[in-house]
Formats: C-alpha cells, sequence, structure tokens
C-alpha cells in the first residue's frame, strides 16, 4: 500500500508539472536541448572584448592608413588554422557528387533521392539527394554493388581534351549554386511597403538572368592549381601544380588556388551542412549562426591575442625568438625563404600560436576577410563590430571587387606579418598565397566578472 501511496503521489506531482502554465501564465518555450557552450570542432573561443586597432601614429611607409582607435567586438569562435586542402576537399567532392547524382536525376538513381514529397511540396518536382545512401561517394564512382559509374561519362574529360588512356574528372563541371539572404537589401528595404522577400535573395544559379540583378553565375569551386605557374613566370613549380592539392602529403597544408567568391561559397555550404545535422537531431536550425569569413577587424582583433598595441601576433617587437628562430613564414630576405623552415606554404600547425591558440595569423598564406577594400570607409565605421561590405556583380568595376586579406604569407616580407598590415586582392582572382579560415558567432554575451 505504501508503494502504491508513493506512486500516486509521484504521478500527480508530474500532472502538475506538466500543467505548469495552464492558467494562462507566461511560462516561454525553451529547448533544453542546446548548450551554447560547446566550441565548435577546429575553432577557437575568441572572448569579447576591446582593443587598438589600427597602426601606430608611425606612418613609415606613406601608407596613410587610417589611425588607430578603440574598437570592441562581440565573442565568436575562429578556425585555429587556415582552412587544409583536405577540409577543402570535403567541399568540393561534395560538389561533384551533387552534380553527378543530379546528372542521372531520380530515374537513373531512385535509391540516391530521396522519396517523392506530397502535398504543396509536389508541386515544384524536386526531389533532395539521400546523402545517407551515397555515403562517402565511393559506390557512385564505381560500377561494384551497384555503382553508378559507367553512367557518369559526361562528368569525365572526353574528345580532344582527354588524354590517352586516362579517365580524369571534369573539374569545370564542378560548379556550387545556392541562394542566401542579403542584410543589407534587406535593411534598406526595411520601410519599403512593396519590396518582396525575393528583392534581398540572391541567387547563384547555373545560368543566370541579365535582368534579374540579384542573380550571380554559380561558384566553380575547384581551387585554381595553375597559380603556381601564373604566379611566378620564370620558377619551376610543374610539381605544386600537379601534387599540392591533392597530394596526401600536403594534406594539412593550407588550401590556396581560391578565390573569395569560391571561399564565401565555401562558408555557405559549411553553414547548410552543419544545420542539416542539428535539424537531424532535433536542435534549432539556428543554434550555431552561419559561418563566414572574418571582418578585416574581426581577423585583427583575434590576431593580436588579447594583448593590445603588439606588433605581431605573438606579442613581441621581433619577428625572432630568443633562440633567433623565424617564427612565422614569410621570406626572410632576397632570394631567402628557407630560413623559417619552409620554402612555399606549411603544415597549418607549425610555429606557435598566438594567446588565443590561433596558428599563423601571420604569414603561411595571407588570409580573405569579408570586407570590401575601401580606403576611405575607417572613418564611416562604428566603433564596436567594424565592416564594410560589397557584393561586386561580374560586370562591376573592378575597383569595386577589391577584398581586404590579411596576415601576409610565405612571399611577403615581415612587413606584411604586422598586426595592423592588410593590403587587399580582387574577389575573383585566385593566387598561390592566399587561403582563408572561417568564423562563426557566439550566441548570447559570455559575461565573467572574475
Amino acid at each position: 500500500m505504501k508503494k502504491l501511496y508513493f506512486g500516486f503521489i509521484i504521478l500527480t506531482m508530474l500532472m502538475t508539472s506538466c500543467g505548469k502554465g495552464g492558467q494562462g501564465e507566461l511560462v516561454g518555450v525553451y529547448n533544453k536541448n542546446f548548450k551554447n557552450n560547446r566550441v565548435p570542432l577546429g575553432m577557437v573561443y575568441v572572448p569579447p572584448g576591446r582593443t587598438l586597432i589600427g597602426g601606430s601614429d608611425e606612418d613609415i611607409t606613406g601608407s596613410q592608413a587610417p589611425a588607430s582607435r578603440m574598437t570592441s567586438f562581440s565573442a565568436f569562435y575562429m578556425d585555429e588554422t587556415e582552412i587544409t586542402n583536405a577540409e577543402y576537399r570535403q567541399f568540393v567532392n561534395y560538389v561533384r557528387d551533387s552534380v553527378a547524382i543530379t546528372s542521372l536525376g531520380p530515374s537513373g538513381a531512385p535509391d540516391l533521392f530521396m522519396p517523392a514529397p506530397t502535398g504543396d511540396a509536389a508541386n515544384n518536382g524536386q526531389r533532395n539527394i539521400n546523402w545517407k545512401k551515397v555515403g562517402d561517394g565511393s559506390r557512385l564512382w564505381s560500377n561494384k554493388n551497384g555503382g553508378y559509374a559507367s553512367k557518369l561519362g559526361d562528368m569525365y574529360y572526353s574528345g580532344d581534351d582527354a588524354l590517352f588512356g586516362r579517365a580524369e574528372l571534369d573539374v569545370r563541371k564542378f560548379r556550387y549554386s545556392y541562394k542566401v539572404v542579403n542584410m543589407d537589401l534587406a535593411a534598406k528595404a526595411k520601410n519599403d511597403p512593396n519590396a518582396k522577400r525575393s528583392d534581398f535573395i540572391e541567387s547563384y544559379v547555373d545560368a543566370p538572368d541579365p535582368n534579374k540583378p540579384n542573380e550571380f553565375p554559380s561558384v566553380s569551386v575547384y581551387p585554381d592549381t595553375l597559380v603556381w605557374k601564373t604566379d611566378y613566370s620564370y620558377s619551376q613549380n610543374d610539381p605544386m601544380v600537379i601534387g599540392y592539392f591533392n597530394h596526401p602529403s600536403y594534406d594539412e597544408y593550407p588550401v590556396v588556388g581560391v578565390t573569395w567568391e569560391q571561399a564565401n561559397a565555401f562558408c555557405v555550404w559549411r553553414t547548410r551542412l552543419f544545420q542539416s545535422v542539428a535539424a537531424e537531431r532535433k536542435q534549432p536550425h539556428n543554434s550555431r549562426l552561419s559561418y563566414s569569413l572574418p571582418t578585416e577587424a574581426q581577423f585583427e582583433y583575434a590576431a593580436r591575442g588579447g594583448n593590445v598595441k603588439t606588433k605581431y601576433p605573438w606579442g613581441g617587437p621581433y619577428i625572432r625568438n630568443a633562440k633567433g628562430c623565424m617564427q612565422a613564414n614569410f621570406k626572410v630576405g632576397r632570394g631567402n625563404y628557407s630560413d623559417d623552415g619552409g620554402l612555399y606554404t606549411v603544415n597549418v600547425h607549425s610555429y606557435f600560436p598566438n594567446d588565443y591558440g590561433l596558428y599563423n595569423m601571420a604569414g603561411n598564406v595571407s588570409e580573405w576577410t569579408l570586407t570590401a577594400y575601401n580606403k576611405s570607409a575607417g572613418t564611416m565605421l562604428l566603433d564596436f563590430n567594424p565592416n564594410y561590405t560589397y557584393v561586386a556583380r561580374p560586370d562591376d568595376n573592378k575597383y569595386l571587387k577589391r577584398k581586404v586579406v590579411r596576415g601576409g604569407s610565405w612571399k611577403d616580407i615581415g612587413f606584411f606579418l604586422q598586426n595592423s598590415v592588410g593590403t587587399y586582392e580582387y574577389q575573383d582572382n585566385a593566387t598561390s598565397y592566399i587561403g582563408f579560415r572561417c568564423v562563426v558567432s557566439y550566441a548570447g554575451t559570455d559575461i565573467n566578472y572574475k
């Protein structure tokens, strides 16, 4: 009887707790499965704070850069290293498999697609790819176990483009299509009663309509491996052209030969990749905000590692440490690329990280930022989370296509390793010395009074 009595009491308590707010009280809707303090894999936490951004009053080079000023930043996560060849290949392989499966269609590969939608969703006639069935793609590109390799002949070089006895994928077909909401356009249309959501959605498609200003060409995602030749006319870099992106020895080296547009597309894909898994685990689809390139100011703030007025990411005023060793991968002197331990790029975990745990915030490769290059923009920017953006169309003037790059590279002299120094490159241009890393915002505010 005692057991029955206690069981009745417990059941009553549970029923009472389930009815909390049942009297019309405001109780809110919470997701108890989500924890905000999990650091994303391969990233580090950059705490909120403030620091002096920009160079000192000394302007030896005559660059006339804006004077330094105190600036505050929200917390964010940042990749501890530059994106590697292995990581970028995951993106390339996803696009490769997507293009291949789409070319087969539901009739050619029915088991690689999700079931046909019903109701209103069936009107568009589209079926999503079943990535669980695709797996690592090995079956897709094989004729064993019901593979589809024999049906994918159009994905390879053919005719005069093919080399005798070799089957090589035509990387020009690896194009990524996507849509994003441009917040700048949305803000401009805020008070326009005639504005539609489609007015500020940017579409990257295979056949953009020239009469639609928000349609852009889809992004070719394969890196330009020829940059190792075209950047240096009189240098024997053929082995780098052939092996740098795909040879296992370079897996942990920074990806290069990617444009700003490709880096931006990678961030969109990475966001979608996380959101799809979050949806399966019944987490909020925006439980981690969108991945993006860092702004120029974010990059400098993170590079300083919490230190103020430091010249380099490692904190000291010198490029050599106390033992006389170089602290980054750069051009030591005329004709001298090797005293720092690397002739070209090096492993992304080389040298010591800064005080935030970030590797190679100076040297190895320069890095794309989200910021559009405009010398006159500095005086307009706010003193918290500053940034200036502009999405350039293919037919825009080249000066509107300039994006800020930061950090200095393996082929740059020591001046460009400084925290406050940046330069620019055109968003549709790829080089052998520019890579990138991603950031993602920290949702909420992390306050620590201790």
